[in-house]
């Protein structure tokens, strides 16, 4: 026999609450314990260890990192961009970069996913007519949206993968921006990490290491610009498009 409606409805809310809870006791759990180990002072003090750990277990390695920068960002934990930093030193520029690169939009996918599972379709119910026509224009400018977002600095990270995750945006799409509008500040941090000798500097000056703060601003400014301008060329070519059509239509009515 097939659920009725209110059946199927109760326990479609019931997983959302377990899964929930799930996800609200793996970030207490994971902030409490390992919060504090996380920052760059108390990774300083065990960089030794770190080193030899690495060159003992060179595979284990990478998992263990890859899985940790995956949970932090799949969960909307604070210290992914100490981690950036850290895997920066620790793995150096290029295996570094790849590492977060591939971990941190595993990560967002994650989030992305978890609250499309949690709140979209509540959100849609309840808004779903004034949503309507952003739904449509999301549907074919939401790369170009996303891509934009993921280039602006001043735009969280978690709140871009917790937004998008109520849109109708595909998995696969929100993937492949992500993974391409990440890149060059994911190349920034993992760079500024690679460029420190030792993880004391890291924690004393931050990315302040090997940026100052008036290159910091600039770089700032041409993720800014640089995500700004798809969005430039998308509306300069419907408005060229627009004005071609419309002396068209003109000409096509008089004659």
């Amino acid at each position: 026999m097939t659920q009725e409606p209110e059946q199927q409805a109760s326990s479609g809310i019931a997983k959302k609450l377990v899964v929930l809870l799930v996800v609200a006791g793996l970030i207490v759990i994971a902030y409490t314990q390992f919060g504090s180990a996380l920052t760059l002072e108390s990774l300083a003090q065990q960089e030794s260890q770190l080193i030899s750990f690495q060159k003992e277990n060179p595979v284990l390695v990478y998992g263990v990192a890859f899985l940790i920068y995956v949970l932090v960002t799949g969960l909307s934990l604070p210290g992914a961009a100490v981690l950036t930093l850290v895997f920066g030193w620790y793995f150096g520029l290029l295996r570094g970069f790849l590492l977060v690169s591939f971990a941190s939009t595993a990560g967002a996918t994650l989030a992305f996913l978890l609250s499309r599972f949690l709140f979209r379709n509540a959100i849609q119910k309840r808004f779903g007519e004034r949503l309507a026509s952003f739904n449509q224009a999301l549907e074919k400018e939401g790369p170009f949206f996303l891509f934009t977002l993921r280039l602006i600095p001043a735009v969280p990270f978690f709140v871009i993968n917790a937004v998008m995750g109520l849109t109708p945006i595909r998995t696969i799409t929100f993937w492949w921006v992500s993974q391409l509008g990440m890149l060059a500040g994911t190349f920034v941090y993992v760079y500024a990490g690679s460029s420190v000798p030792n993880l004391q500097t890291l924690a004393e000056k931050g990315i302040n290491a090997v940026f100052t703060p008036s290159q910091l601003t600039q770089i700032i400014v041409a993720f800014v610009l640089l995500g700004i301008f798809p969005l430039i060329v998308r509306f300069t070519m419907k408005f060229f498009n627009r004005s071609k059509v419309q002396p068209e239509t003109e000409n096509g009515a008089v004659t």
